[in-house]
């Protein structure tokens, strides 16, 4: 992400609805969803934040909704390239799904943990109402349930994870705890825990 990798930016004077740095913006806007969620976020803190005039976002953008949608997608494909560039270094099927415990783990932890996770935000705020959201985070969930099952799959394989260890089954309970490691991260309270965590939840491969 981004509101997993970046501080808040400098503030930029607002303005030049042609000129601006489109990621930059995005960047910015997926910090202020990230923390104070959908619903809690105004067209003014997303105006400050992105260093435009309200009149530049509903230019670029229509309305604040396409600004979220625009920025969840971001989100996603920010977090997916820092995730694919810790998998490419992974030797097993086991080593893969340690690694997306432990990237997830990891941005539980800190102010990025206590910012929180915007896909996982969206889901609480705007599945049940918005059909377009519940698509894009439940296409995505479900893509990642398939990964993770199929690098348990591979572990299997390769003689890293247990053959008798039910693919399906033990892809879903990771992914429920992704899930919720994140939200946890939210509270602050579980940055000693968190790592440790992952390395528990990874024992239901043996």
């Amino acid at each position: 992400m981004i509101a997993d990798t970046l501080s808040t930016p400098p503030s930029r004077a607002p303005g030049r609805p042609r000129e601006f740095d489109l990621d930059e913006a995005l960047d910015a806007a997926i910090l202020v969803f990230s923390e104070r969620g959908y619903h809690g976020t105004s067209i003014s803190e997303l105006k400050n934040a992105m260093g435009l005039t309200a009149g530049s976002i509903y230019k670029a953008f229509k309305d604040k909704r396409a600004v979220f949608l625009a920025a969840f997608d971001r989100y996603k494909a920010v977090r997916a390239a820092l995730l694919d560039a810790r998998l490419s270094e992974a030797s097993s099927g086991r080593a893969r799904v340690a690694t997306v415990v432990r990237f997830y783990a990891e941005a539980a932890c800190g102010a990025t943990g206590r910012r929180g996770c915007l896909a996982i935000g969206a889901a609480v705020e705007l599945t049940l109402f918005d059909e377009e959201v519940a698509e894009r985070v439940g296409g995505h969930n479900a893509r990642l349930v398939e990964r993770i099952e199929g690098f348990i799959r591979e572990g299997q394989a390769d003689g890293s994870i247990a053959g008798h260890v039910d693919a399906p089954g033990a892809a879903l309970a990771v992914f429920s705890y992704l899930q919720g490691i994140r939200i946890a991260g939210k509270t602050g309270r579980h940055d000693g825990a968190a790592l440790a965590s992952a390395e528990a939840i990874l024992r239901i491969l043996d």
